[in-house]
């Protein structure tokens, strides 16, 4: 299809889009074309991709065995919608996630289709656990993001977002994070809430957290902090929840984030790269005990969409051997010793490198936040898709994907680096 408006094709989003739009402001170009780590937009301009879908394009765009099975599949009359009746491809994808996934890594889930998104994911282990414990309190994290969905913004920190709201976000406490503090320890603060018997909070249902902060800052936490977390979880018999939306599916260099630290999580909430091609996707995995679910209890009309399922079952032969998480692991080298010589050269932006594997970032010192967006902006002018995140989205995100090489970081970088030149500069 051809643009054929006389006037700038960008007026189209302006006239008839409403006011929420948000990357097109960030990205103000029409796109055409993706492969790999690369775009392309309608005046045939060429951008690296540091964003990768938010997370959502671990595997790159238009990945080439992934689109051979969707376009086989679609050729074959294959089913594309279902909600949750039986399928062959939903059996095939059952059987290779417990197979590839969960017994290498000694884990016990049960596998729940919630709906196609993050927020869907995040709603329904928010339930499971107030229905399992009879509890209504969940214990969330400063600069802590679950989602846009009114039970997953209540366990969100960022006052932008909640706002949004419209009502008031209840049943939820919110605890500082691991890097939250400049001085104390959070998980001191943590057990004093939980064992003094006038704080004030009633015994939480959950925990729930990102074992890295995405759109809060690229806050990593140490992997004693998990688990001293679990530890209290399993002390207050609280269920213990893991948003693995963005930082799972390989992102911070294993297939789930928290396997470094050697946690076990009650459930784990999976989505974005979940789906391989970046088709709507997402699970909730659920250990077997709390899976108390009536049928039908927590529902939705695209959960059982067979088109992201054919992909995610793809996109699974990327963890069959150890190969591609230690391509990972090596790659993830390259960035944080890029990063860290950006720190290093601009002491104009009192920065601070953040994260973990493929999920970095650099976060701008006190009074240089606004530093991020100028920077982000001037990349894009120069061919480089990166974008901000943290509450004053003073931290410029890295999110590229996973299988993007050598060369395609290194000129990323490059220009990005440039970008960033030019904004001390002035």
């Amino acid at each position: 299809m051809v643009l054929t408006m006389d006037r700038n094709p960008m007026e189209i989003f302006e006239h008839h889009e409403s006011q929420v739009r948000s990357y097109s402001r960030s990205f103000p170009t029409v796109f055409k074309k993706a492969k790999g780590y690369k775009m392309w937009d309608t005046d045939g301009k060429e951008y690296i991709d540091f964003f990768a879908g938010a997370g959502a394009l671990n595997y790159g765009h238009n990945n080439e065995k992934m689109k051979q099975k969707l376009i086989e599949y679609i050729l074959e009359d294959g089913i594309s919608h279902s909600l949750d009746m039986g399928t062959e491809v939903r059996a095939q994808f059952l059987q290779r996630f417990n197979e590839i996934i969960l017994k290498p890594r000694n884990l016990n889930y049960k596998i729940m289709f919630p709906g196609p998104t993050g927020t869907n994911t995040v709603e329904s282990a928010l339930k499971i656990a107030r229905k399992a414990t009879g509890r209504q309190n969940i214990i969330s994290f400063t600069n802590g993001f679950h989602g846009m969905t009114l039970g997953a913004l209540s366990v969100t920190g960022n006052s932008f977002n909640r706002e949004g709201a419209g009502v008031p976000l209840t049943n939820t406490v919110a605890m500082p994070f691991d890097t939250f503090l400049d001085e104390g320890d959070s998980i001191a603060y943590l057990k004093q809430y939980l064992q003094n018997a006038g704080s004030g909070m009633d015994l939480p249902a959950a925990v729930i957290l990102e074992t890295v902060q995405g759109e809060g800052g690229i806050n990593a936490a140490s992997f004693e902090w998990l688990q001293e977390i679990e530890k209290l979880c399993r002390r207050y018999d609280m269920l213990l929840i893991v948003d693995d939306v963005q930082a799972g599916c390989g992102r911070t260099g294993t297939f789930f984030s928290f396997e470094p630290a050697g946690i076990q999580p009650d459930v784990v909430c999976l989505s974005k790269s979940i789906g391989g091609y970046g088709l709507p996707f997402a699970i909730t995995l659920i250990k077997p005990e709390y899976d108390i679910w009536g049928p039908g209890e927590h529902n939705g009309t695209f959960r059982g969409n067979n088109l992201a399922i054919i992909a995610a079952t793809e996109a699974l032969s990327h963890w069959e051997t150890e190969e591609f998480a230690e391509a990972i692991q090596e790659k993830s080298i390259i960035i944080k010793d890029r990063l860290d010589t950006i720190v290093d050269k601009y002491p104009q932006l009192q920065a601070t490198a953040r994260g973990r594997g493929f999920m970095r970032g650099i976060a701008c010192g006190e009074g240089k936040e606004d530093y991020a967006d100028k920077i982000c902006a001037k990349a894009f002018e120069k061919g480089l898709i990166i974008e901000t995140s943290g509450p004053s989205s003073e931290v410029v995100k890295f999110l590229g994907s996973l299988t993007i090489d050598e060369e395609g970081l290194h000129k990323g970088f490059d220009i990005l680096e440039e970008a960033i030149e030019e904004v001390v500069r002035n």
